[in-house]
């Protein structure tokens, strides 16, 4: 046998039958007469806006209920003290920023207690100002290091 007998088909038509959705039951019974493979999927509000069934409306209720806490804010006690140091450097609210490299109205939300918490900044702060903020005793100074 040549080369010229046999033929060889690339592409699309190599698979002609292809699984396709039967549309009516007739076109199913007939797929289940001819030995095919059957699935049968339910789709969910497919092809229209209205949902089938409740769902939807179940996750939105679970979705609802676990909300998010917010963060936890400063507390005006540290806030109190962060002001009450600074005014006794004389400091404006502008100095401490620029000492501290934030932006003034940082510092305003810290003093106010409308900040959420930043370790990195309220260490800074207790540097600059030498006052503890964080931990018990907070608007007390800070003492040295420790001497054996």
């Amino acid at each position: 046998m040549s080369d010229w007998d046999t033929v060889t088909v690339i592409g699309q038509k190599a698979n002609a039958r292809q699984a396709s959705a039967a549309k009516s039951n007739a076109e199913l019974n007939a797929a289940r007469r001819a030995g095919a493979v059957v699935s049968t999927d339910k789709k969910y509000g497919a092809g229209s806006n209205r949902t089938v069934g409740t769902d939807g409306q179940r996750l939105t209720k679970i979705d609802r209920e676990t909300d998010v806490a917010p963060p936890p804010k400063l507390d005006i006690q540290v806030g109190k003290a962060i002001s009450k140091a600074r005014l006794e450097k004389s400091m404006t609210q502008k100095d401490l920023a620029v000492k501290v490299n934030e932006k003034a109205n940082i510092i305003n939300d810290y003093e106010m207690g409308r900040a959420v918490p930043n370790q990195q900044l309220l260490g800074k702060l207790e540097r600059v100002l030498g006052v503890k903020l964080r931990g018990q005793n907070i608007g007390a100074p800070l003492g040295g290091p420790k001497k054996k």
